[in-house]
């Protein structure tokens, strides 16, 4: 059994909460359930640490309520471990760790809503071509909850920063945040090419971490006609890992785009954007690479993933 010191301090929140995920196995853990790891072998795979300690951890985050035990096999029996309302309230922390990971660990410290072509972030980040999206549901500008990925061919999720309907809604120093701007003409140029999209088997779904409320606003006065999907929860940023950015006291995602499959494969990312309008073209090539699988169409798929992180290649 794993031995615990227990924190003395009462009355500090921080000192409670370290008692329960201080240990950097345990968060580790938590971050493998946000995404969507859930079986014993599975954690043991990712993490790489002895079957002992492993059980051992498990078994204080259940007693912890961060996560419960249910069996999903009889003979032998086995048992899958999911977050609970408690352990998704862990969340924010995992992100806000991410963050701090890759501004002052891996980064030089600035304050962004991108990231170098080169940088370990972007590797993390293209890494996910080929990994699958976890099941999970957003909540929509509608009041409902919606799948990320549809039920078409294909989805294209562009993730963004934040965009609102009144200029007094964006958050102080929003302008000289570098990647920050260009949120409300990403979406117009979805909404103005999205034919092309669904002729090439495509949704378009769009993700912030804004409240769907601001999203609804937002997309009536620009008269979109896709989905809009709220992850203020932050439930598709710490599945995927997604990158993200502080400002105002929230936590906001880069501008990203992943195409994804009916699989819920992710088969292109398009990671950094620095030339909006060609990265919406790299999303439609990407699609009818994917579609119709030609080489010359692949080739035009990669020239545009490249402008787009490129403009003097645009």
């Amino acid at each position: 059994m794993a031995q615990r010191t227990h924190l003395g301090d009462a009355d500090c929140a921080i000192a409670q909460a370290l008692d329960v995920v201080g240990d950097w196995w345990t968060l580790l853990i938590v971050r493998d359930a946000a995404r969507g790891l859930h079986r014993f072998d599975e954690f043991q795979r990712e993490l790489g640490m002895s079957r002992k300690v492993l059980a051992e951890r498990l078994k204080l985050l259940v007693e912890a309520g961060v996560l419960t035990r249910e069996p999903y096999q009889e003979r032998p029996v086995r048992h899958a471990y999911r977050l609970t309302p408690r352990g998704r309230g862990l969340l924010p922390v995992l992100v806000a760790l991410q963050d701090w990971g890759d501004t002052w660990v891996l980064g030089e410290g600035e304050m962004t809503a991108t990231t170098g072509e080169a940088s370990r972030e972007a590797e993390r980040v293209h890494a996910l071509r080929g990994t699958r999206v976890p099941p999970l549901v957003l909540p929509d500008r509608f009041g409902g909850l919606s799948d990320p990925v549809a039920d078409t061919p294909f989805t294209v999720l562009y993730c963004f920063p934040g965009a609102y309907a009144r200029a007094e809604s964006y958050p102080p120093g929003w302008a000289g945040i570098p990647g920050a701007k260009g949120c409300t003409f990403e979406s117009c140029t979805y909404r103005d090419q999205l034919a092309e999209f669904t002729a090439a088997g495509a949704t378009v779904h769009g993700v912030s971490a804004q409240r769907p409320d601001e999203q609804r606003e937002f997309a009536e006065q620009e008269r979109l006609r896709f989905p809009l999907l709220s992850d203020a929860d932050l439930a598709l940023t710490t599945a995927l890992r997604l990158p993200t950015f502080r400002t105002a006291g929230t936590s906001r995602l880069k501008r990203l785009t992943l195409v994804i499959d009916r699989d819920r494969t992710v088969r292109e990312v398009i990671y950094p954007i620095q030339d909006i309008e060609a990265s919406v073209q790299a999303a439609l090539a990407a699609v009818r690479t994917a579609g119709v699988g030609g080489a010359d169409t692949a080739a035009a798929a990669d020239t545009g993933a490249a402008a787009a992180a490129d403009p003097a290649q645009s």
